[in-house]
């Protein structure tokens, strides 16, 4: 077999600007022009190497040789590509085939080849920085979502399937979806885009017809945090409940709140949608079991926004499946917590997943390629999650820990906190503190720190900094309360709600 040598994305891509179809040679020029110590030899006849678009808009090197003519390039909706057979086209369109380039076999001269794969191999740039370390998200505590992908998550991109999620036929992303239902303990699962969109394609799956209620938490992401998606694309209209305990919605707070007669004047309860964990706070298992057997005594509907139910399950409250056995729905992020770098997965019966996967479809979800985003996901679970059921020999543990000792590092000097500390997240009460949030974040920039106001998140990339991240946080709460006393005659406290994700 011949020798291949892979090209990196940002090459070809660089390549692909400047024109698709030049010969190799051209090709190879532009990017030395930009890159040195890149070098053009010898000078390749245009006839033998070509570049060619894939159907996906991905770029591939082939070699059009006398036995390769160009009648070989088989289209798909007028975009060429090459492949040796349709088995192969099916089963093997991994990354690391796909952007790679066959060396051509010695015709004239031994040095020819060889000087030709020294060209390669000096095109392919060094790694990014931050693989394998924690990068920006390592010094930025303002959300989990600023985890970036570990080398594991991103040599898996280099071994996925490519094939298409709209047919149901990408073997890597089925694997996923599997997994998380075994996981679980439901029939199906489907991959999404975001949470967000998990939580949408729950609620219009589980909503039959107006007119019909959603009760939940009155802080729910799909409250704050969904762009008004429950009603604009399912029609339902939200009641949100403030819990009288200040942590978790409890039966008595679903009970006082729920429309369950028939009064032409109300809009009846059909869907109870729970969050778990919210604002980092665990809803105990028990109090899930209660609130399901309500729901279901009165044909409501139960969905659970499991964005971070990873981290519930990973301090001990309970298993994923035992926490899924109470709801008819449950949608897991994957680039929370878990550092994958897109996606969650919405899990239930085969058909509730089967209308879920129409309605993605029907709002532009559907993927034609998703192994790309599935693979690290995958990996994301057993690395960072933990392969056990309850979250056994993962990362999310150890955040846990550190988070209750940054809290205790700012109790101990005198401060206090807003929410207690269940998981991952701290929330500093910096009302009390006399403490501007835009002063936390100055403080924050100053030592090289994100913040989002009050809100700590110690996620997995800050566990692995913290020699880095805790000195400066101590340094950093002492100002503050030192400041107290100064500030405390013209703090005016806060102002109405404050967004997470700004205002620009």
């Amino acid at each position: 077999m011949r020798p291949r040598h892979t090209f990196a994305l940002s090459t070809l891509l660089s390549v692909a600007d400047n024109g698709v179809g030049r010969d190799l040679t051209a090709a190879i020029a532009s990017v030395a022009s930009a890159s040195a110590p890149l070098r053009t030899t010898p000078p390749l006849e245009s006839s033998k190497f070509k570049l060619s678009r894939l159907s996906t808009g991905r770029l591939l090197y082939t070699v059009s040789r006398s036995r390769h003519p160009l009648e070989s390039f088989k289209s798909y909706k007028g975009r060429p590509f090459l492949y040796k057979n349709l088995d192969h086209y099916l089963g093997t369109r991994s990354l690391a085939a796909t952007f790679s380039t066959v060396a051509p076999p010695a015709s004239n001269s031994a040095s020819s080849s060889a000087e030709m794969a020294q060209v390669i191999d000096q095109s392919i740039p060094k790694s990014n920085a931050w693989v394998g370390s924690s990068g920006a998200g390592g010094y930025d505590l303002r959300s989990d979502t600023m985890t970036t992908p570990t080398s594991s998550m991103l040599a898996a991109i280099q071994s996925c399937s490519l094939l298409d999620d709209v047919f149901n036929e990408d073997p890597t992303t089925i694997d996923l979806e599997a997994h998380c239902a075994a996981l679980t303990g439901k029939e199906a699962g489907l991959f999404v885009l975001s949470g967000t969109m998990g939580n949408q394609l729950a609620l219009r799956s589980l909503l039959t017809q107006p007119p019909h209620g959603v009760l939940c938490d009155y802080r729910s992401h799909i409250v704050k945090y969904e762009a008004g998606g429950v009603s604009s694309l399912t029609g339902a209209t939200l009641k949100p409940v403030v819990p009288k305990n200040g942590i978790y919605l409890t039966l008595e707070d679903v009970k006082a709140n729920a429309y369950l007669d028939d009064d032409v004047h109300t809009c009846p309860t059909r869907v109870i949608s729970l969050e778990n964990t919210l604002n980092g706070m665990i809803m105990p298992l028990e109090e899930v079991k209660r609130i399901s057997a309500f729901a279901h005594e009165h044909d409501i509907k139960l969905h659970c926004d499991g964005a971070r139910l990873w981290e519930a399950v990973a301090s001990g409250a309970g298993s994923l499946a035992e926490f899924a056995s109470y709801f008819d729905t449950v949608s897991l992020c994957f680039s929370k917590g878990l550092g994958a770098p897109i996606g969650s997965i919405l899990v239930g019966t085969k058909a509730l997943i089967k209308h879920a996967r129409w309605v993605r479809k029907s709002i532009g979800g559907g993927l034609r390629q998703p192994g790309l985003v599935t693979a690290p996901a995958r990996v994301a679970i057993d690395e960072t999650f933990g392969k056990g059921p309850n979250g056994e020999g993962g990362l999310l543990r150890g955040t846990h820990v550190l988070a209750k000792e940054v809290a205790k590092i700012w109790t101990d000097l005198g401060g206090k906190l807003e929410y207690p500390v269940h998981t991952n997240m701290v929330w500093l009460d910096l009302n009390d503190a006399k403490c501007p949030g835009a002063r936390i974040e100055e403080l924050g920039k100053e030592v090289g720190l994100r913040f989002m106001e009050n809100r700590l998140v110690i996620h997995f990339q800050i566990l692995e900094n913290r020699h880095f991240v805790v000195p400066r946080l101590e340094a950093i709460f002492k100002t503050i309360l030192e400041e107290k006393t100064k500030n405390g005659a013209a703090f005016e406290g806060a102002k109405g709600e404050t967004s997470m994700y700004g205002t620009e």
